[in-house]
């Protein structure tokens, strides 16, 4: 089993406490999103997890304690972007607080361990093309050799995000448009020796360099595990995600980094009603078990050939 931790909420940043008490007690609940009283029980025995991927705007919060984790395998992806706090309103300081946390996280477990994501890219009269040009030139610079990939995306719009980003007045860009800016990046990039590549894109770049990225990859939990992994492409994820299969453990409106182009959240009211009901000792990430709740073995594969 591949766990995800998590394209739902920020975890490493607000949830690490919980998730180093589930480790320790070796098994968590997850509630599905669509059917609130069906309740998983995921077991986390290092036997059983193959490999854990962290998704994270800050993990310094939980790098204290990574000894924790020294029977499991797991890589980050750690998203670091030139947006303000207009747009990511409670993220640290980029260059002063969060590009240290990534080169130290980095020392520690590897720079294949620590995937920069810069993503997702919007377009506004503040956001220019020439403003991402050069925040990301900044930020490869000073992750050159604490990183081998980089990861871009487009902004997508969502039902969860869209009155969120009402008022940024985005302004949208043709694939010619999109296809010539990406080939800057990857020149910036390859500058600094960072691999680039796409996430859940239909556009095709390979002409800049830039592949289709599978940002729960197989090559790299291979090559993380020292395993072959026997695993399929994720049929939850949309039909240009290239992720293999893996075990969600997030919960929906609980992340508090307050991005405006967060599809994981849909209002702030929820987002606080659910991290108040955050317990660090519940087998659940935010709130209880309740009456009524039926709680199910979920069926795990082990994907590494031994």
């Amino acid at each position: 089993m591949i766990v995800s931790a998590s394209r739902r909420t920020d975890i490493p940043c607000y949830y690490s406490e919980w998730f180093y008490n589930r480790i320790k007690e070796g098994f968590l609940y997850v509630r599905n999103p669509m059917n609130f009283h069906q309740v998983s029980r995921i077991d986390l025995s290092p036997e059983i997890v193959d490999c854990i991927v962290f998704w994270t705007k800050n993990p310094k919060p939980m790098m204290s304690r990574l000894e924790e984790l020294g029977e499991y395998k797991y890589y980050f992806q750690f998203t670091l972007t030139g947006y303000g706090r207009d747009i990511e309103p409670y993220v640290p300081h980029k260059k002063k607080e969060m590009i240290p946390v990534f080169r130290e996280l980095s020392h520690r477990i590897g720079s294949s361990g620590v995937i920069w994501r810069y993503d997702p890219i919007l377009f506004n009269d503040i956001y220019t093309e020439e403003y991402h040009i050069k925040a990301f030139a900044q930020i490869a610079g000073a992750l050159k050799g604490y990183t081998k990939k980089c990861v871009i995306s487009f902004v997508d719009i969502y039902s969860k995000n869209k009155r969120n980003m009402t008022d940024l007045k985005i302004n949208e860009k043709n694939p010619i448009e999109l296809a010539a800016f990406a080939g800057k990046l990857s020149e910036i990039s390859h500058q600094h020796g960072i691999q680039i590549a796409t996430c859940a894109e239909n556009i095709d770049l390979q002409q800049y360099g830039i592949e289709h990225n599978c940002c729960i990859d197989k090559s790299l939990i291979e090559e993380i595990t020292g395993c072959k992994i026997q695993a399929v492409k994720d049929k939850n994820q949309r039909k240009e995600c290239g992720c293999i299969e893996s075990v969600e453990i997030g919960t929906y409106d609980s992340c508090k980094n307050g991005c405006r182009y967060c599809y994981a959240n849909y209002s702030s009211k929820l987002v606080k009603k659910n991290s108040d009901s955050y317990d660090e000792d519940s087998p659940l990430l935010c709130g209880k078990v309740t009456e009524g709740d039926k709680i199910t073995e979920r069926k795990l594969k082990l994907f590494r050939i031994l």
